[in-house]
């Protein structure tokens, strides 16, 4: 069905799994991966078999960043075409917040510049032991400029600035340390516990994952009075979902 990404469903697990596939690029993203990476999220959320995405890469590494052969092409084609490929990128940026399921990022190998970004982007981040994370774009004289906006809301302004002023690498306890990993497994382990990891957060009720998620989002930026509101009205509609109402009875039943 794609060219660049590898997908499959987990019917039993209720997750839905999507590899990019560009091993010999070290799955850097380039325009053809990121259209086909945006069309797979919205078929999973989409798709009732799955209530968990699970994004990692085929071959030694997560994501080495940006295909810099495409940027160094819409350099050349002038500041429109720059635009144009910086705005998909943003746009997958924007999908992985918005859509209803959790997205998990379960990283291996480098996941740098570009690739580090789209892993923060996630709402969730598992890391292998062997895992390494970086924005490196200031050796470039670029600026890892999107991600920006995620990545401080994940680590704080001064860690995120020391991130992408320094452009060092860090391990994946170091990222855990930082807060852009919130797991890390052992490398010789780590596919059996990203996948356990997904299952064990698609085993919850769909419906009280999903307004957690956009619950939490929604507030950023908020007034703390308006946060408060915000949560009294999601909290009275979680009330009535049936998950929350069988809940309740097991509970009382006990």
């Amino acid at each position: 069905m794609y060219a660049r990404i590898l997908t499959e469903v987990d019917t039993d697990a209720r997750v839905a799994r999507i590899a990019l596939n560009r091993p010999d690029r070290r799955n850097a993203l380039n325009a053809e991966l990121v259209r086909e990476l945006k069309d797979a999220l919205t078929s999973a959320e989409a798709d009732d078999r799955a209530r968990v995405v699970l994004v990692t890469g085929e071959g030694a590494d997560f994501c080495a960043g940006a295909d810099l052969r495409e940027v160094q092409e819409s350099v050349d084609a002038g500041v429109l075409a720059s635009l144009a490929d910086a705005e998909s990128l943003g746009e997958l940026f924007l999908l992985l917040r918005r859509l209803r399921k959790p997205v998990v990022a379960a990283v291996h190998g480098r996941a740098l510049a570009g690739g580090c970004g789209l892993a923060t982007a996630c709402d969730l981040v598992v890391a292998s032991s062997d895992a390494q994370f970086g924005y490196p774009e200031v050796g470039l004289g670029f600026v890892p400029a999107m991600v920006m906006a995620i990545l401080r809301r994940s680590v704080g302004e001064k860690r995120a600035f020391e991130l992408v002023a320094l452009g060092e690498r860090i391990d994946a306890e170091t990222a855990r340390d930082y807060g852009l990993v919130t797991r890390v497994f052992p490398a010789e382990e780590f596919r059996a516990c990203s996948d356990e990891f997904a299952c064990r957060l698609a085993a919850h009720s769909a419906s009280a994952v999903a307004l957690s998620k956009a619950l939490l989002y929604q507030i950023d930026g908020m007034s703390f009075e308006a946060a408060i509101r915000t949560g009294a009205e999601v909290n009275a509609l979680a009330r009535l979902t049936p998950d929350c109402r069988s809940g309740i009875r097991r509970f009382l039943e006990q």
